[in-house]
């Protein structure tokens, strides 16, 4: 291993609800200011169409770049649209059936909250990365932190990378920065007007 300290790599989550001929734009213009390792397509939507139109989309865009592309929860769109894989939402739990199904190259990603235990089995099931959040303060579900310990403990311990999304704040950002592979950026960029520029500040933050 290098003595070299690497930075964590970005890992954008599109917005719940979106248009794609406005949203792909913007998409482009982040991809294309930072160094993106990932985006997530993650779409509230259960309207098969719309998913499989935005699938479309921003697999052009991502695998233009050479970046990959997720799509949450929906496993036969990642199959039949050409995505590279999967991004759950219920921990451990669906881990070991969808790595069957779509084979060992696949990206298989999940989000375990702040739990280390289903972290850790989901890890030994066979997942590719573990997601835990929120990792800044939110008001939102039940308003539990997955906090720095947590982050500072996984980087030390588990070989699996580990993603850190939710509520990031600059200050979030700079604490978690030696901590983890990756940072789940989506909000915290979509709602400003320029999210390029948001982006970039992001990265600047990290060093």
């Amino acid at each position: 291993m290098s003595d070299t300290v690497e930075l964590p790599q970005l890992y954008l989550i599109t917005p719940a609800d979106f248009e794609i001929s406005t949203f792909t734009p913007r998409l482009a213009a982040c991809l294309d200011a930072v160094p993106v390792a990932c985006v997530r397509l993650s779409m509230a939507t259960r309207d098969e169409d719309r998913l499989g139109r935005a699938a479309d989309a921003l697999r052009e865009l991502t695998h233009e770049r050479d970046i990959a592309l997720v799509i949450e929860s929906h496993v036969l769109l990642a199959e039949r649209h050409g995505l590279d894989g999967v991004h759950l939402i219920d921990g451990a739990r669906s881990v070991k059936m969808v790595r069957k199904q779509l084979g060992d190259d696949a990206i298989v990603g999940t989000f375990c909250r702040g739990s280390r235990h289903d972290g850790m089995t989901a890890g030994e099931l066979g997942a590719d990365y573990i997601s835990f959040g929120p990792a800044g303060i939110s008001t939102l579900g039940t308003g539990e932190q997955a906090d720095t310990e947590l982050f500072q403990w996984w980087s030390q311990m588990i070989e699996v990378p580990c993603v850190a999304e939710g509520a990031l704040d600059h200050d979030t950002i700079r604490a978690l920065t030696p901590y983890t592979d990756f940072f789940g950026i989506g909000d915290e960029i979509w709602k400003q007007d320029d999210a390029a520029a948001a982006l970039r500040a992001i990265r600047a933050v990290m060093g």
